[in-house]
């Protein structure tokens, strides 16, 4: 998503923890020099207040590494500009036959654990190896943005992804 995005701004950054994550998307990106990488916790985010015009959170971002999602909407927002956007967003649960094989194939590649096919269910994808997945519906995203005063819209696109717009 990040090399699409790159394409269409002046300045695209991307974190991540992994480093074997960013290097593989250095070399992805190689053609886009204005796409930044950096090693980095989207809980507490290198940036100084208000640096973003916008913010891009998308599937895997909020919902599968063990992250506590309202932390990370309100780190996004604090480096966010006023007047900018804040996306976020979960597979929906009318995905969720086809998002689980996508994730039985990821464990068959050895990307993640095998699935735990018992703790897998309602939402949530769960591997053997400590790795989880779950999914926010619009109700969860209301509930996660409660009490923000900012213009919130929740949509869901296409019966497989729901997004959260947060504008500042």
């Amino acid at each position: 998503m990040l090399k699409a995005l790159a394409r269409k701004v002046r300045d695209a950054v991307g974190i991540d923890t992994s480093l074997g994550s960013l290097q593989a998307a250095r070399e992805y990106c190689v053609e886009q020099p204005d796409c930044r990488l950096l090693r980095m916790n989207a809980l507490n985010l290198g940036f100084a207040n208000h640096s973003f015009d916008t913010v891009v959170c998308i599937q895997n971002g909020i919902s599968a590494f063990h992250n506590d999602p309202r932390s990370l909407i309100l780190e996004s927002l604090r480096v966010l500009k006023p007047g900018g956007v804040a996306f976020f967003s979960s597979y929906s649960g009318k995905f969720w036959n086809d998002r689980l094989e996508w994730f039985r194939l990821q464990a068959s590649e050895g990307l993640i654990g095998e699935i735990d096919e018992a703790k897998t269910g309602n939402g949530v994808i769960v591997s053997k190896d400590g790795f989880t997945a779950i999914t926010f519906t619009p109700d969860d995203f209301r509930s996660l943005t409660s009490g923000l005063a900012l213009d919130i819209r929740i949509e869901e696109v296409d019966e497989s992804s729901v997004v959260c717009a947060i504008k500042k």
